[in-house]
C-alpha cells in the first residue's frame, strides 16, 4: 500500500485558484479509476473532477467553500502497489498539466470521461436530489469529510449572489425543480418574505425606498442592508480584473469608430422572422455584426492577430474563434465561437444562442475560454450608443456595438429616420495600425448597411 496525492489541477488557461462547490466522496471510501471526485468552480467555469487513481480516500484538503490555489494537495488517497492510475489512454479528455509529486506518475484528465464519439463530458450537478435545508440554531457540518448529498443544491451564479449578500444559502428550502434553490428564493430570504411566497409576490415595504421606478426591482436590500458591502476579489472578478489590467498595462490601445446605418440590417432580420427554415432559431443584430467581422478578417487577416513579445513576432491566425462578452450573474466572462469564420447566418445565430446560455448557467467550459483571436462586445441591449473597450489579453482588436436605434440620417440630401449604430474597435497598436484597423471598421459597416448582398457575395 501507498499514499498517492493528488494536487488541483489547471483546468483552464493559467488558472491560479478554484473554490470547492461539493464533494462526491467522504474519508475512508473506496473509490473506482475516473469515479467523480468532486465539483469545482473556477474563474472560467464548474468543472467535475474524476479519480487519478483507484484506492482508498486518506484525506480531502478542504471544506465546501474553500478556496484552494492550483498545484496544491486536494485529496490523499491510499493505493495498493502502484495503484491504478488514469491516464490518456483511460480517459481521451484533453490533458492537463500538473507538477509530478513522489511516486506519482499520473496526469489528471480533469473534464470527465469521454462519450461514444469521443467528446469529454462534464455531469454539473446530481438529479433528483432536493435542497437540505438546516435551522438557523443548527451547527452544520463543515469537515472535509460531509457528504456530497448535504451541499444544498443550486447554481455557481446563485450561490455566489447568496454569499455576496452574507446568506447561508444551506438555511433556504428551494422552490425550482427537484428542490433547486433559485435566485428568486435567495432574493425572498434577503427581504424577509417566507419561500411559500408565490414568485410573484411583493416584499412588505420596509422604508421609504422600496421599489425602483425604472425597473420595478424590489430594492428592500438596498434600504434595510448594510452601509457599505465587501466583496472579495476571486473567481471571476479576480480574473476579469487581472486581465484587463495586464492588457491595459502591457498593450498600446488604440481606437476607430464610425455611425453606422444598419437599417437594411433590420429589414433583413424582420423579413426572416418566423420563416420555417430557422425553426427556433433567433436571429439577431449581434448575428450580423459577427458575420461581418469574421468577414473582414478574411480580407483583413492582420486584425486576427497578437503579438508575442517573448519571440518578437506578430502570430496571425487563419481561423476566427470569436469571443463574445457575456454578462452573467457571476461577472462578465469572454467565451468563443470557434471557427467562427466557417459558419452560415443560421449556425452562427445558434453558436451564439448556446455560447450565452452556457455562460449565464455557469457550465462554460475551460476550452471555451481559450484562444480567443478576435471578440465582440455588445453594449447596444443596456441602451449604450458606444464603448471604448479594453482588448482581451493576448488579441489584437475588440469591436464594441452600440443600441441599434432610430436617429435622423441624410440620405440623397434629405434627413429621412434611419436605424444607427455606432462602431467602436480597440486594438492593439504593436501589430495593428490605424489605416488596418480603420479598413477593417469600414468593411464591418459596409456589411451591416447591405447584408443581403454581403451575404450574397461572401
Amino acid at each position: 500500500m501507498s499514499e498517492q496525492i493528488f494536487l488541483l489541477p489547471d483546468v483552464g488557461e493559467g488558472l491560479v485558484e478554484a473554490e470547492i462547490v461539493a464533494w462526491k466522496v467522504n474519508v475512508g471510501d473506496v473509490v473506482t479509476l475516473n469515479q467523480p471526485l468532486v465539483d469545482i468552480e473556477t474563474a472560467k467555469a464548474t468543472v467535475e473532477l474524476p479519480s487519478p487513481y483507484a484506492g482508498t480516500i486518506v484525506t480531502l484538503h478542504g471544506n465546501v467553500g474553500d478556496v484552494m490555489e492550483v498545484h496544491k494537495p486536494l485529496i490523499t488517497f491510499e493505493v495498493g502497489g502502484d495503484g491504478p492510475k488514469a491516464t490518456t489512454a483511460d480517459v481521451e479528455a484533453p490533458p492537463i498539466s500538473t507538477p509530478s509529486v513522489e511516486k506519482r506518475e499520473a496526469v489528471l484528465v480533469g473534464y470527465g470521461v469521454t462519450n461514444e464519439e469521443g467528446i469529454a463530458t462534464r455531469t454539473h450537478r446530481r438529479q433528483g436530489t432536493s435542497a437540505r435545508v438546516i435551522p438557523p440554531t443548527a451547527n452544520a457540518p463543515t469537515s472535509a469529510s460531509t457528504p456530497a448529498s448535504s451541499s444544498p443544491r443550486s447554481t455557481p451564479p446563485v450561490r455566489l449572489y447568496a454569499k455576496q449578500h452574507g446568506l447561508d444559502i444551506a438555511t433556504l428550502t428551494g422552490t425550482g425543480r427537484d428542490g433547486l434553490i433559485t435566485r428568486h428564493d435567495v432574493e425572498q430570504a434577503l427581504s424577509g418574505t417566507p419561500a411559500s411566497t408565490p414568485a410573484r409576490a411583493t416584499a412588505a415595504p420596509t422604508g421609504p425606498l422600496t421599489t425602483s421606478r425604472f425597473v420595478g426591482r424590489d430594492l428592500a436590500p438596498w434600504a434595510t442592508g448594510p452601509k457599505e458591502e465587501r466583496i472579495p476579489v476571486k473567481g471571476v472578478l479576480r480574473s476579469m480584473a487581472d486581465a484587463m489590467t495586464q492588457s491595459a498595462f502591457s498593450a498600446p490601445h488604440a481606437a476607430v469608430w464610425m455611425r453606422v446605418d444598419v437599417t437594411r440590417t433590420m429589414e433583413l432580420l424582420a423579413s426572416l422572422k418566423g420563416r420555417p427554415a430557422l425553426g427556433s432559431t433567433k436571429l439577431s443584430p449581434l448575428t450580423i455584426v459577427a458575420l461581418a467581422l469574421c468577414d473582414a478578417a478574411r480580407h483583413y487577416p492582420g486584425i486576427n492577430s497578437s503579438f508575442d513579445a517573448a519571440n518578437g513576432e506578430v502570430v496571425v491566425r487563419r481561423r476566427v474563434n470569436l469571443g463574445i462578452a457575456a454578462d452573467t450573474p457571476r461577472g462578465l466572462i469572454v467565451p468563443n465561437i470557434k471557427d467562427a469564420d466557417q459558419l452560415d447566418l443560421v449556425a452562427m445565430a445558434q453558436a451564439q444562442a448556446i455560447l450565452v446560455e452556457k455562460a449565464r448557467a455557469g457550465t462554460t467550459t475551460p476550452n471555451e475560454m481559450m484562444g480567443t483571436t478576435l471578440t465582440i462586445t455588445n453594449v447596444g441591449p443596456f441602451g449604450v450608443d458606444a464603448a471604448m473597450p479594453i482588448l482581451p489579453p493576448g488579441t489584437g482588436a475588440i469591436l464594441a456595438v452600440g443600441r441599434f436605434a432610430k436617429a435622423p440620417w441624410v440620405v440623397d440630401d434629405e434627413v429621412v429616420v434611419r436605424y444607427v449604430s455606432e462602431l467602436a474597435m480597440s486594438f492593439d497598436h504593436r501589430q495593428v495600425d490605424g489605416a488596418l484597423a480603420s479598413r477593417v471598421l469600414a468593411h464591418v459597416a459596409r456589411f451591416l448597411e447591405d447584408p443581403a448582398a454581403a451575404l450574397l457575395v461572401g
